[in-house]
């Protein structure tokens, strides 16, 4: 019924119907068929698929002046609709407008003309489903009643924890809490559930941003009692093949407790270069359905935050069984290729083997090697023979990629430090060296012929995509790109290599980051899918995620699927269709999972961001523009940490949002603003909680900021 209710009203093209003419349109035939049709109207309703008029006609919310989408509350009351399934610009809502409804609460709104420079303004009429089940604060005691402030400043509701509901909870603790009741009368009653301890004690900060996306540190007791089995390898080495005495050995950063990936490489007489990428056998460990497998997939990724990592796996596989240290027998899948000069794999081997890394290298060591460190020379002599072709080897994987249009965004990547406290005392940008790249290219390589290999052979699979971008994204960068000068070929649509080339000119220019930034956000998301639809951003026409099994699920699959199909030879029609049935659910579960991850890990950088900012509010500093929007300039440090100038902190004049050019321009004076200008600010406010920085401009006049430019 539901079905045929929406494609019926899809093909009216917006005219209304009440029930009982719907009744007769469907050619419904009785009562039992009236009271189906009066329940289904009932729930699309509900879900805003339609919407009545006063006199309870019906038609698809396309159709109106209504919008559905998520709510973006900011610090200062107003509010945008991030509109769903659209590249629509966001719409404006002031504060008046907002009601009752929280941020990130998915919400109906009615739409009008703006009459204050935005292009569209909305009013929030309805909730559908609220975002936030619980509320991360500090509980406060005012009087003889306790209340809880939010770490979301967006909550503006007077926030009460009734005595009963306190859970052992003392005043200045940092809390999770359920709300039992919402923003009604502009009160929020909740009960505490987990107490994180002080606000001020080290660490709390972090897990209460842990506890926001719910995500669980402690695992279950049937996982840790599964991992416990495995103390050490079992004698079944017969399967494998035995690679003990190889120059094998691992390169990672200097902090790194899990090695999932070990490297063995040299130059053959012919020219040609021999690379062995061999993997922590990860699946060996965890069996499907198994308690560590339902919570790995639970997981779906390990998460790297400042002061702590949430592993995927727990600490008795990941750091130890599966880990692949120095001087231990530790189980592998290994990808063997033959590489000739021109970067083509001419041939490949993937087995089950054990091997024994030689040495325990960072990619620190590596890159003083390269440049020449004679003492790390001698010391580690016995591994020269192996980092010598390093170089070679990922310049023509490198240069192969290039030619084929792969794209290398180039972004900044923040090292923060704490102190004793879990204070961040220090923001700086982190170097990425020679030795970082030449594992990327190695890795590349393994990941891109393990996919094609079962690709060939027609099975289901899990790939890593990335989907051509939208020709609309295009076209704005396109626009963008011409108005700073730089030509770029076609019109609606962009070629690998016109890209490339795009970003190549752009290099080093003031337009680089600017560029750059909206280069990466033309793209589509990568993600995981049971399709081999390519990976666009690598020109690849195969990928997937092999080589991190200890920390990605994906790769975990990969793993298990190669022993299903190349080391236990079970291609029957029951495997197939088993997992057929089960990767479209992997696939979109682990890319949600990934989505989440990378949010909690942003969050708690730009916290620790604004905590680093915090004692500097009034100081100067130079910045770059790195985005523009309808309501103000985001602004960059050198260090990385990023901030706010709302529109409404730009002076005297009314500034105009050109959606094409991605420009702010002044209304009389005509200064504009745009992305990769160089502003000097001042930083005005911070909210750690949020990770929020405003900066406004400094000095005011254009002798301050010499680059903001007048038409």
């Amino acid at each position: 019924m539901r079905e045929k209710v929406l494609s019926f009203l899809k093909e009216e093209k917006g005219k209304r119907y009440a029930i009982n003419e719907l009744y007769h349109a469907l050619e419904l035939a009785d009562s039992e068929a009236y009271k189906t049709l009066a329940k289904t109207m009932n729930a699309l309703e509900e879900e805003a698929r339609i919407l009545p008029n006063q006199k309870n006609q019906y038609t698809l919310i396309e159709y109106t002046k209504y919008v559905k989408g998520i709510l973006d509350v900011k610090d200062k009351g107003f509010g945008f609709l991030m509109i769903e399934d659209s590249d629509e610009e966001d719409i404006y809502i002031p504060p008046q407008k907002i009601g009752d409804a929280m941020n990130n609460d998915y919400v109906l709104a009615l739409v009008e003309k703006s009459p204050k420079g935005f292009k569209k303004e909305g009013e929030v009429k309805r909730i559908i489903t609220r975002h936030y089940t619980h509320i991360i604060g500090t509980l406060i005691k005012r009087g003889e009643d306790y209340h809880l402030i939010s770490d979301d400043k967006s909550i503006k509701a007077d926030i009460m924890v009734p005595k009963e509901h306190l859970n052992g909870a003392d005043k200045h603790d940092k809390v999770k809490a359920e709300i039992i009741s919402y923003a009604y009368d502009n009160q929020i009653v909740c009960k505490i559930t987990h107490s994180l301890g002080n606000m001020n004690a080290a660490g709390v900060d972090v897990l209460s941003k842990v506890l926001k996306h719910n995500i669980d540190g402690t695992f279950p007791q049937d996982a840790l009692n599964q991992a416990k089995q495995y103390q050490s390898l079992d004698d079944d080495f017969k399967s494998r093949r035995d690679l003990r005495d190889r120059l094998i050995f691992t390169i990672d950063g200097e902090d790194a407790k899990d090695f999932d990936d070990a490297i063995e490489i040299s130059k053959n007489d012919d020219g040609t270069f021999f690379l062995g990428v061999h993997i922590a056998d990860v699946s060996h460990y965890v069996n499907e359905d198994s308690p560590l497998d339902k919570e790995a997939f639970h997981r779906g990724t390990s998460i790297y935050l400042v002061d702590r990592v949430i592993p995927m796996l727990p600490e008795n596989l990941s750091n130890n069984l599966c880990s692949l240290m120095p001087k231990v027998d530790r189980f592998t899948v290994s990808c063997e290729m033959q590489i000739d000069a021109n970067g083509r794999v001419i041939k490949h081997e993937i087995f089950e083997s054990v091997i024994q890394s030689k040495a325990r290298m960072t990619y620190t060591k590596i890159n003083q090697i390269f440049n020449g460190d004679q003492d790390l020379k001698k010391t580690y002599a016995h591994l020269l023979t192996a980092i010598e072709p390093m170089h070679e080897l990922a310049k023509i994987l490198r240069e192969k990629r290039h030619k084929k249009g792969s794209l290398d965004f180039e972004t900044d990547e923040a090292m923060i430090k704490l102190n004793d406290q879990g204070k961040a005392i220090d923001v700086t940008l982190k170097e990425r060296g020679e030795s970082e790249k030449i594992i990327e290219e190695f890795m590349l390589i393994a990941n891109q012929t393990i996919a094609q290999h079962i690709d060939w052979m027609n099975l289901p699979f899990i790939y890593r995509v990335h989907e051509e971008p939208k020709e609309e994204k295009l076209e704005k960068l396109i626009t963008m790109a011409k108005a700073l000068g730089f030509s770029v070929k076609g019109k609606k649509t962009i070629t690998h290599q016109a890209l490339q080339k795009l970003l190549k000119k752009v290099e080093d220019t003031a337009s680089e980051k600017g560029i750059n930034m909206l280069a990466l956000r033309s793209m589509q998301k990568a993600e995981y899918s049971p399709q081999n639809l390519g990976h666009f951003g690598l020109a690849f026409k195969h990928y997937t995620h092999f080589t991190s099994p200890i920390r990605r699920y994906p790769d975990l699959i990969v793993h298990r699927l190669l022993r299903q199909y190349l080391f236990d030879k079970k291609v029957d029609r029951e495997t197939i269709r088993h997992y057929d049935d089960i990767m479209p659910n992997i696939a979109d579960d682990t890319s949600k999972k990934e989505r989440n991850a990378v949010k909690l890990e942003r969050d708690v950088l730009d916290m620790k961001k604004a905590e680093f900012m915090a004692d500097k509010v009034g100081q100067t500093f130079e910045g770059q523009v790195s985005s523009v929007t309808n309501f103000g300039l985001y602004v960059t440090l050198p260090n990385t940490v990023e901030g706010l100038i709302h529109i409404s902190e730009l002076g005297d004049d009314y500034y105009v949002f050109n959606e094409d050019l991605l420009t702010l321009v002044g209304r009389h004076k005509r200064t504009v603003y745009r992305m990769g200008q160089h502003l000097k600010v001042k930083l005005e406010s911070v909210n750690i909680a949020e990770g929020e920085i405003d900066f406004t401009i400094a000095g005011g006049g254009d002798d301050k900021n010499k680059n903001r430019r007048t038409q």
